[in-house]
């Protein structure tokens, strides 16, 4: 299994981005900053590839047993060999104030321009909809990578300049429509390494 998070906006405090899985939009995601140097607990992973694995201990696992009982829960989505990082999941949260280098996901997006925290809106349902589909291909014994890209949605080059809240439309979709290619280009090696 195959999961993209493009960073999309780069704010003061946190970074809006998008998940995708084997290709397909699956929800918004909301980390802390991106920075040169880390500052612990306030800044974003690097940009790369990690694999997924369970994490079946610690305070967020025990957690979410109790929240979503043991029959979902079969652990967290934990990031392998994050560069000076570690315990970085994917979870539920709604600002950059409950993550620590973590992704946080949801099902609605706020602007950074409009807040400097950022804001993911139906984070639990949207974790509920993305879990299920990790952790069972993850006990199929599925090997299931995340890669963190960046595309600057803000770039003066999708900007007509008219005003600052016009953008051209035909730029922006000629950049997803490059990104869907990159992925499903992806997704194809991917499928051709498994055969």
């Amino acid at each position: 299994m195959k999961l993209d998070v493009v960073r999309t906006q780069f704010g003061k405090d946190a970074t809006n981005g998008m998940l995708f899985v084997n290709g397909v939009f699956e929800a918004f995601t909301l980390e802390d900053e991106v920075r040169d140097k880390k500052i612990k607990g306030e800044t974003a992973i690097p940009l790369g590839e990690y694999e997924i694995k369970l994490r079946t201990v610690g305070g967020f696992h025990t957690k979410y047993t109790s929240k979503y009982g043991a029959a979902f829960h079969k652990g967290m989505l934990e990031l392998q060999n994050v560069p000076n990082f570690q315990y970085i999941l994917i979870h539920t949260g709604n600002t950059d104030s409950h993550t620590a280098g973590c992704l946080l996901i949801g099902e609605t997006q706020q602007d950074l321009d409009k807040g400097k925290d950022g804001f993911v809106g139906g984070s639990g349902d949207a974790y509920k909809k993305f879990y299920p589909k990790v952790r069972d291909a993850l006990i199929a014994r599925e090997k299931v990578t995340i890669k963190y890209s960046n595309i600057n949605l803000d770039s003066n080059e999708l900007s007509n300049k008219q005003t600052d809240d016009v953008m051209l439309t035909k730029l922006v979709d000629d950049k997803f429509n490059k990104i869907i290619k990159e992925l499903n280009a992806l997704k194809t090696i991917q499928l051709n390494k498994i055969q």
